[in-house]
């Protein structure tokens, strides 16, 4: 005997996922982000969309949030020590900020980071602690300083970056000094309680 197979639902498939709109706001970038453009994109009203996103606002959350979920985050494993790890991390976030303009502000202010962010920035926060043998403490304020700074540096440089860098991700050598500094002493200083 063999299992019944599955009807297929009545009507047009969803065009309107979650996925869908992150795809195409992601495609348009957060800087030019618009409800109508993500519609148009989607072949959708706009009206349609805003029945599965409240708004812009929230559209641009939810456009943010999967840029940084879907950020290929740098294993802590492949490095021999912490300092050459958050000089990785820093380079990655370097890279994540310049390709999503507009996303600063959802990784620097609380309140614009979601649940699912935070979720996913305190598991990585775990795993450098677990991999470098640091208190959850230690790991906590490390990622955050390298983390913080790196997202505003970046943020601030876009508009300096060299113009024969592929979509100005290249880091510039006086602010990779810079972070290379930043890292040395927020690690000098992880024992201090204070």
């Amino acid at each position: 005997m063999t299992d019944p197979k599955p009807r297929p639902g009545r009507g047009r498939p969803r065009t309107i996922t979650r996925e869908r709109v992150a795809d195409a706001g992601i495609a348009l970038g957060l800087a030019q982000l618009s409800v109508v453009g993500v519609a148009a994109a989607l072949g959708v009203t706009q009206m349609a969309l805003y029945k599965r996103v409240g708004g812009l606002e929230e559209l641009r959350s939810l456009v943010a949030e999967e840029a940084f979920l879907r950020w290929p985050l740098p294993d802590p494993e492949e490095d021999a020590d912490l300092e050459a790890y958050l000089h990785r991390f820093s380079l990655s976030l370097w890279r994540l900020v310049h390709r999503h303009a507009g996303i600063a502000p959802y990784l620097l202010r609380r309140d614009w980071i979601t649940d699912a962010m935070l979720r996913r920035t305190q598991e990585h926060q775990a795993r450098v602690a677990e991999c470098f043998g640091l208190t959850a403490a230690q790991s906590s304020r490390l990622v955050f300083t390298v983390a913080y700074h790196c997202c505003a540096i970046a943020d601030t440089s876009r508009s300096e970056a060299p113009s024969e860098a592929p979509d100005g991700e290249k880091i510039e050598p006086l602010h990779e000094f810079g972070l290379k500094a930043l890292i040395a002493g927020a690690i000098a200083l992880s024992g201090d309680d204070g």
